[in-house]
């Protein structure tokens, strides 16, 4: 479900499946209805378990600061449908929306996709009508044959490899990387994260038959010294003074992967790079739901497997150490839920318990008896009520995004 796409699917009369189906057939016969938008992009194309919003947001912001003008696609949405297609780092409008939807109904859409191949179709079509100089796409689902693997990016890129949707993806770290790999093109740059020794194989593999390089963290480019002042180390590139405005140690090795990512970006198209542009990028990229600060004791992150769990749990001990942790849970029911639920036991001195607002969602009296926190409520409470109660804790609302984003305009205009 993406909140507000079944309006303009009423009002252009283009219905859509809301299953997953993956495959590039039904993408492929789309995009030829539509003239091919995606053909010729400036692409960086984005695949992985964790760190990809974080890591597109860096780059995002590093490339506006070298006054190129952005456009970016992501999933889920934090809001509604308008906030996955942006330009220039700016939801697209509704009236921009419309006359996308307008030209796909007069090609013929109809009946032909999945909600969001129809939404991939429409990014693309607002990229090439807004003549991008850099567009970030960040895949769906998988890699291979996620409908945004239509592209000739000029870099790829992928933070981290971990179990999820094991469903479509297969249980192991090599099946699942199998299908993230699917992103590499022949001749083009891969960068990767840290990856787990399974899924690197992979990885170095499908690099040595597409002739594509590879740069992978800690090996070809690295991070040294504190948080605040970090430097950014590769051949023949150095870059002082970097400081993260996203908490963390894993934003550290995000931050070198869209530092990388530009620099290969900017070597292929001949784009002169700046340093102290890159330093103004790093120090204000800002991505909502993602160890997000809404007061001094409350933040909205949305850890919802546990990889996500895991680097939340570790930010948590490096920002909060000995104090008492709230964590306010709502998740669906298709994700690990007692594998985050563990993972947050480890910091969390109580937890509150929600229902999200969504046809997957697990009811939060399952969630609660699937706790082993001795310290546990259900509420239907207001979320400020809930959050006035807990005055001498930190906060932090996790575990879908849906959530966050059903709670997010409130807690920040409220």
């Amino acid at each position: 479900m993406i909140p507000k796409l079944d309006y303009y699917k009423e009002r252009f009369h283009i219905s859509s499946d809301s299953a997953i189906k993956p495959g590039l057939t039904a993408i492929q016969e789309a995009l030829e209805l539509v003239g091919h938008p995606e053909k010729n992009l400036p692409v960086i194309h984005l695949a992985g378990t964790n760190g990809k919003g974080s890591t597109l947001t860096m780059i995002e912001r590093i490339a506006q600061n070298h006054d190129l003008k952005t456009a970016s696609f992501m999933s889920p949405c934090m809001k509604d449908v308008h906030d996955q297609i942006k330009l220039n780092g700016e939801p697209i409008t509704p009236d921009e929306l419309a006359a996308i939807f307008s030209i796909m109904r007069d090609s013929d859409l109809d009946g032909k996709c999945t909600d969001f191949e129809l939404l991939t179709v429409a990014a693309f079509l607002a990229f090439q009508r807004f003549q991008a100089d850099i567009v970030l796409i960040e895949c769906g689902m998988g890699g291979r044959y996620d409908s945004t693997n239509v592209v000739m990016p000029i870099v790829s890129v992928v933070p981290s490899i971990a179990l999820e949707h094991t469903n479509f993806l297969g249980d192991t770290l090599a099946s699942i990387a199998g299908h993230k790999a699917g992103i590499i093109k022949q001749g083009r740059p891969i960068i990767t994260g840290g990856l787990p020794e399974d899924a690197m194989a992979v990885f170095m593999e499908e690099a040595k038959q597409c002739e594509a390089p590879l740069f992978v963290y800690g090996k070809d480019f690295s991070v040294e010294g504190e948080e605040k002042s970090e430097t950014y180390i590769a051949p023949n590139f150095r870059i002082n003074n970097l400081d993260r405005s996203m908490p963390g140690m894993h934003q550290r090795s995000n931050m070198a992967l869209a530092i990388t990512a530009f620099l290969q970006f900017a070597q292929y198209l001949h784009i002169q790079v700046h340093p102290e542009a890159i330093q103004n990028g790093i120090s204000h990229a800002q991505l909502a739901g993602r160890f997000e600060k809404i007061s001094s004791k409350l933040y909205i992150d949305g850890a919802h497997n546990p990889a996500s769990a895991r680097t939340l749990v570790d930010t948590v001990k490096e920002q909060f150490r000995g104090q008492k942790i709230h964590f306010i849970v709502g998740m669906l029911r298709d994700k690990d839920v007692k594998g985050v639920l563990r993972i947050l036991e480890e910091v969390g001195t109580g937890f509150t318990f929600v229902d999200v607002d969504n046809e997957r969602a697990m009811p939060a009296e399952n969630l609660y008896n699937l706790s082993n926190s001795h310290v546990k409520e259900v509420s239907k409470k207001n979320i400020r009520h809930i959050i006035e109660e807990k005055n001498d804790e930190i906060v932090i609302i996790t575990g879908s995004l849906y959530l966050l984003a059903s709670w997010r305009d409130e807690l920040l205009n409220g």
